[in-house]
């Protein structure tokens, strides 16, 4: 293969028409050429941390969404599907992603369960993760998401690091608002990235105490405008990513979009490439092409240099994704699970009166963080009634891995009217977070849930139904990507048309209400929790 095309050189910051000769999959010339070139050759983008279950697609199916945004790899975190299957579950990745053409990298996920205090459907213990390090097709220990165990010297979470210190493999971090001398220690232990900074001076503290920053914009959180002006600076200790993108966002553009506004705000284009193109492949010591001769082919063509039109992306020397053509047709109808629960009952959605101040998550908008409220509400019959008018509602998790009572709270931030949203997708453990007005409602989202073992779904007070199945570990769908992505914003629409919600991504934003690692008020299985404290909120009794 020869291409013509203005080659972009990030290591020598130049750019140059040349012909790029391709043989045996491999960068074999790149020559300077008198020919006008009207397009422009550069390496593909890397998202640097990402859970590709968030996206609800099957790795094969992430993967044709993904290319057609210039992605040539991603760093990924199977810790979604690892809390529901285990190691059968990182293996289901593995083997489907080796299906597609993108890149993707593995790593082994050490916090499943990422606390004890919910339940999950598998435990990553020591033992298999010095396992799964020592595998070829394991680069690196996922995040590192348990902080306050590094911190207080937990055996088990030390183990683990060690292990990966042992097999020479990167230690991912996760670490919200950890400053100082804890932050300190967490780093010392061994810890080298992280991608929970939401403010320019964490980063720059956790930058000069030697982390790598991945500075993230996914489908709730966003931290690029917080973190974009550490580009001039710091470009060599950045990377990009989105960690959890869900389809509709996946389908419009991926790394692209960082890259495309970096630009816009007027960052140097080298130092912004590097960050999308170079450093992961450095810190994560990926095999991924470079542009460089004897590299694999991995490479975009793009229409300019401002908005980044992928015009062809070009993986291992095949054109995985070329504008105006059809991709192929993978076709996958495994479908791994763990969901054996029974159908629900009204009642079990009925919150009694507990006393008179009640504790109530605030979700804020485009954020993981959450704070806590204090408010009065009204009952009925000794039941407790949201509050729409102060936007208090109902929020419950249901175990998916046995039959127990669901647990009940209240939140604030949702801003639904009327109806229920409910998810099987929900961080880390995967059971079924609801939000609603009322018990019925959250009784019928439920259900429709349970009855297709997995997805999402939204009812409003006439009992309409929108439902999006997700049969593969009630994280994914082995359909079409793009057919997923549209189901996906009928759904959206009409959780924020007709249920009125108020948040820019109401999924998303329900799928981390039940992460107890992100401060400071969450819920699980096993009820309301302290993030700050590390332990569960003491409700006055019935």
């Amino acid at each position: 293969m020869k291409l013509y095309a203005n080659f972009v050189d990030i290591y020598r910051k130049n750019i140059y028409p040349a012909k790029i000769t391709i043989t045996n999959d491999k960068i074999a010339s790149i020559e300077k050429t008198d020919k006008e070139c009207s397009t422009y050759i550069l390496p593909g983008f890397i998202d640097a941390h990402i859970h590709i279950e968030s996206s609800m697609l099957i790795p094969t199916q992430f993967a044709k969404l993904a290319t057609r945004h210039g992605t040539v790899a991603t760093v990924s975190d199977p810790h979604e599907i690892a809390n529901v299957l285990g190691v059968a579950g990182i293996e289901y990745m593995i083997d489907n992603a080796k299906k597609s053409d993108l890149k993707i990298y593995f790593g082994a996920s050490p916090c499943v369960p990422a606390t004890p205090f919910e339940t999950n459907g598998a435990t990553l213990n020591a033992q298999t993760i010095e396992k799964l390090l020592a595998r070829n097709d394991i680069y690196y220990l996922s995040e590192v998401m348990n902080f306050p165990g590094v911190i207080n010297d937990d055996k088990d979470m030390l183990a683990k690091i060690n292990s990966a210190k042992r097999h020479n493999k990167p230690i991912d971090g996760h670490a919200p608002a950890l400053r100082g001398e804890n932050l300190q220690k967490y780093i010392d232990a061994g810890v080298q990235t992280d991608h929970e900074a939401f403010s320019y001076d964490e980063a720059v503290e956790k930058i000069e105490k030697g982390m790598k920053i991945e500075i993230r914009e996914g489908s709730a959180a966003k931290n690029y405008k917080a973190l974009h002006p550490l580009i001039d600076k710091e470009y060599e200790n950045l990377m990009f990513c989105s960690d959890d993108k869900h389809p509709n966002d996946l389908k419009k553009g991926h790394i692209n979009e960082l890259v495309k506004h970096a630009i816009e705000d007027g960052h140097e284009l080298f130092k912004v490439l590097q960050i999308a193109c170079i450093n992961p492949i450095k810190h994560y010591k990926l095999d991924v092409g470079r542009l460089k001769i004897g590299d694999d082919a991995d490479f975009i063509e793009v229409k300019n240099l401002q908005d980044f039109e992928i015009i062809k992306t070009v993986i291992k020397g095949e054109v995985v994704f070329q504008k105006g053509l059809a991709q192929k047709k993978i076709t996958d109808k495994e479908q791994p699970n763990n969901f054996v629960i029974q159908q629900k009952t009204v009642e079990d959605y009925e919150m009694h009166q507990k006393c008179s101040n009640y504790n109530i998550i605030h979700a804020i908008n485009g954020e993981l963080i959450t704070t806590p409220l204090k408010q009065q509400l009204q009952t009925k019959e000794h039941k407790v009634i949201a509050d729409i008018q102060r936007d208090i509602l109902f929020i419950s998790v249901t175990n998916r891995y046995k039959d127990t009572k669901p647990t009940l709270a209240l939140v604030n931030g949702f801003g639904l009217c009327e109806g229920a949203i409910a998810s099987s997708v929900a961080h880390d453990s995967h059971n079924i977070i609801a939000v609603g007005c009322d018990a019925k409602s959250i009784t019928k989202v439920v259900n429709a849930i349970i009855e297709t073992k997995g997805g999402i779904a939204a009812v409003n007070k006439a009992g309409k139904l929108h439902h999006l199945p997700l049969p593969v570990a009630g994280l994914m769908s082995n359909e079409d990507g793009e057919y997923i992505a549209n189901l996906y914003e009928k759904l959206e629409s009409f959780t924020k048309k007709e249920l009125k919600s108020t948040l820019e991504s109401p999924f998303m934003t329900l799928s981390f209400m039940a992460l107890l690692v992100i401060p400071e008020i969450k819920i699980s299985d096993k009820g309301l929790f302290d993030s700050n404290a590390f332990h569960f909120i003491k409700e006055c009794k019935q």
